[in-house]
């Protein structure tokens, strides 16, 4: 875990990579890229997303270092900037795992109470 002091300048840093990532279309993005390097043209037809609407995330996200590019020919490629953006994708994914265990548990046990006090 770093070290780095928490000051207002890299609290806004953070929060500006956190903005990156809390958009749906950015995260279906590196869905796919974590599945190997694509296109803009395979994104398009991936993500189902128009053509401008991806170039401007990808942008968003290689300006936060999410993303990498290679120019190849006309083609513009990209790949991860590196897996650690999983990492957090992960982690709030087992959160949200729990948290619909904890939901069932609460509907299955008022389920129960509901069906004592109706005997």
């Amino acid at each position: 875990m770093s070290k780095i002091p928490l000051t207002p300048a890299v609290l806004d840093k953070l929060a500006d990579r956190f903005k990156a990532l809390a958009e749906p279309n950015r995260l279906a993005i590196l869905a796919q890229l974590r599945k190997g390097e694509r296109s803009v043209g395979e994104l398009v037809d991936e993500t189902g997303l128009g053509q401008a609407n991806v170039s401007k995330h990808l942008n968003m996200l290689h300006r936060y270092g999410f993303v990498e590019r290679r120019k190849e020919g006309l083609n513009v490629y990209y790949s991860l900037g590196d897996q650690d953006v999983f990492r957090i994708c992960d982690l709030m994914c087992g959160r949200l795992e729990q948290e619909v265990r904890d939901l069932r548990g609460l509907v299955a046990g008022g389920a129960r109470r509901g069906a004592v006090r109706r005997a």
